[in-house]
């Protein structure tokens, strides 16, 4: 019973563990990266990767995190430029950091 009680704990410990970030809060400021090189996301270098349906995305790459938004014109409606192939992202979008990422 003791066996099962401790292969029961440990993994919710884990989740637990989990719940609490690893580099502290991110409060309601979502323009700064927190990670281990942080900077405002402006200093980074965005590239665009294009949707299934053929719409841009504006993506960034620090080697640790990842940020994807979807790319807007001055109306809010997405825009579809038609920049490259569906599911391939273009430009230097990771740029702009020292952690390098291998992938």
């Amino acid at each position: 019973m003791k066996m099962v009680k401790l292969a029961l704990f440990v993994p919710i410990l884990g989740v637990l563990a989990a719940c609490t970030g690893g580099h502290g809060s991110v409060g309601p400021d979502k323009t700064r990266d927190r990670g281990t090189d942080k900077k405002h996301l402006s200093q980074l270098q965005a590239g665009i990767w294009i949707d299934p349906n053929g719409c841009d995305h504006w993506i960034i790459d620090d080697g640790v995190e990842g940020y994807l938004s979807q790319r807007l014109d001055k109306f809010g409606k997405p825009v579809c430029s038609g920049v490259g192939p569906a599911t391939v992202a273009t430009g230097d979008f990771k740029g702009g950091s020292p952690i390098s990422d291998p992938l």
